[in-house]
């Protein structure tokens, strides 16, 4: 069941008709939630439109389905009354958590008084989703620091299970107590680090992981190996940047090369604190004695560090049959600000849709500058989509008639999101102030077949705009 008021109002109704917790609901906190805030609206009445709620004084008299209902109810009393006898029902403390948040004084204490009694620490890992979502309403503070304190009396076991949590806030929370606790071993926190899909607990794991070496590195085969193999980039940058630590710079060497930009940094500042040089490791790359075929991770590191002149080395490889290594050469030299048009427009026909993505955005900055026509011949339909694709990006970027002609071709394009786009573009158009008076009447033509896109209003508009009559 998810967070909703329809589902929240089905379990209310299955209560009402004697059904057990057990088979309404499923057991997690958005389930809680949604009853809770269903129970306040309609909980108290029949389909028939008869009452179901006793009195106060009946309220003994209720079952555990009768009293999910009665802790959600809209009177506080009530809501009070209830909690007194919730405790007899293990399976009522989720709502009992809930309550924990009340608006109402007298019912946020008395339900935080019955929390502190019942409250296991079993039961305390099972509701700790719930908790920590509670935790993040106004006066919600109460459940999520209990939570704390009977965690620090949990097993590993226990701690095993929160680990494994798909609630990655319960993740979270038990990574920072296990941290600040020292429960895991620095090789368990690398393991963490490089298991998990979080990035908080990534950095935290990979953190405290490496706050575990000593200064001789002797934890180094335990954790840094581990991270270095990772395959999220933050993680394996962290074990990069331990390589100092740890005395062993020249493992940060190979990393030179990662394909991350955020990896090859901490390498490059690893190889320059023990006085290696990146830049003129790169360029070494790119010399006929330098060893293996140049990868994509060092073509765009030169580009990275290095400067203009190392455009050149860069300009061979733009015909490279790798097609990774094409594409950073064009970044490369987009980064080096030595974008030459009569070099990488050819590009645009690239098989690589990776070559055609960095080549359109070497080229959007002179857009204005480029040969319309050219670029118009490569969204026809027989052409890869990709082409397609970037020769649009840059004629939508050129704006004015070139962007229209596009978008109004486009319209039927065998792809439905570059048909979508092209609509969006054609609705968006405007004509610039200056368009010559020849053009005028091939913008009438392009709006008309694009009529269906305007209402009759915003057409005669836009006809306005391009010096024609409405």
């Amino acid at each position: 069941m998810t967070e909703d008021t329809d589902t929240g109002a089905d379990a209310v109704a299955l209560l009402a008709a004697g059904a057990s917790l057990r088979e309404t609901l499923v057991a997690c906190a958005g389930d809680w939630i949604a009853l809770d805030a269903a129970a306040r609206a309609v909980a108290w009445y029949r389909p028939d439109g008869s009452t179901i709620a006793p009195l106060l004084s009946g309220l003994d008299r209720l079952d555990e389905s009768g009293l999910a209902l009665a802790l959600g109810h809209r009177d506080g009393r009530i809501r009070q009354e209830a909690l007194s006898r919730a405790a007899r029902y293990p399976g009522l403390l989720p709502l009992v958590v809930i309550r924990c948040a009340d608006w109402a004084g007298p019912v946020r204490e008395h339900a935080r008084q019955v929390l502190r009694e019942t409250l296991r620490t079993d039961s305390a890992v099972g509701l700790a989703s719930l908790l920590l979502r509670i935790g993040l309403r106004e006066r919600g503070a109460f459940g999520a620091e209990l939570l704390g304190r009977m965690l620090r009396g949990a097993t590993r076991e226990q701690f095993a299970v929160l680990f494994a949590d798909p609630d990655r806030a319960v993740r979270r929370f038990a990574y920072r107590l296990a941290v600040e606790d020292r429960l895991l071993r620095p090789a368990e926190l690398a393991r963490a680090a490089v298991r998990e899909t979080d990035a908080v607990v990534q950095d935290l794991c990979a953190t405290a992981a490496l706050a575990a070496l000593d200064d001789e590195g002797t934890a180094y085969e335990d954790v840094l190996p581990v991270l270095l193999s990772a395959r999220n980039p933050r993680t394996r940058a962290a074990g990069v940047t331990g390589l100092r630590r740890a005395g062993r710079p020249e493992r940060a060497e190979a990393f030179l090369t990662d394909g991350s930009a955020l990896v090859r940094a901490c390498a490059r500042y690893v190889v320059r604190q023990h006085g290696g040089d990146p830049v003129a490791w790169y360029r070494r790359r790119f010399t006929p004695a330098g060893g293996p075929e140049p990868s994509p991770g060092a073509v765009i590191g030169l580009a990275e560090c290095g400067d203009g002149t190392d455009a050149e080395l860069l300009r061979p490889l733009l015909t490279h049959p790798a097609a990774g290594v094409r594409a950073r050469a064009v970044a490369g030299l987009r980064v080096l600000e030595r974008v030459d048009v009569r070099e990488v427009l050819p590009l645009l026909d690239d098989p690589a849709p990776g070559v055609v993505r960095e080549t359109v955005l070497a080229l959007l900055p002179g857009a204005r500058n480029l040969p319309a026509d050219r670029l118009l011949e490569r969204t026809g339909p027989e052409r890869p989509r990709h082409v397609r694709v970037g020769a649009f990006r840059l004629l939508d970027a050129m704006g004015d008639l070139a962007a229209l002609r596009a978008a109004v071709g486009l319209l039927e394009d065998p792809d439905p999101k570059l048909r979508t786009w092209a609509a969006q573009s054609a609705q968006c158009w405007h004509p610039s102030p200056d368009i010559r008076k020849q053009d005028r009447e091939e913008v009438g033509e392009l709006l008309d077949r694009s009529r269906h896109l305007f209402s009759d209003y915003v057409l005669r508009h836009r006809r306005r705009e391009a010096g024609l009559s409405g």
